[in-house]
């Protein structure tokens, strides 16, 4: 398995797609369980994690804001 390489963990990610980051997101749990990792790679890791988690989560947020719902009346209201 492939740890997260340092440059790409420091890397901005808002330019990432939902996929993407879930994607990352995915590599970083992998990372985290292989018995392999150093304590400051598991902690730098993490990290990104975290800043990938908050990216899904607004990114999540965003698209629940344009979402358009049907009415009674056949009309478009925002969700």
């Amino acid at each position: 398995m492939e740890i997260i390489k340092e440059k790409e963990a420091q890397a901005g990610t808002p330019d990432l797609t939902l996929e993407e980051a879930f994607g990352r997101l995915d590599q970083v749990v992998e990372a985290l369980e292989s018995r392999d990792i150093s304590l400051e790679d598991s902690f730098r890791i993490y990290q990104e994690g975290m800043k990938l988690l908050k990216l899904c989560n607004e990114k999540i947020d965003q698209v629940e804001k344009k979402i358009l719902v049907i009415n009674g009346e056949g009309g478009l209201d925002e969700f």
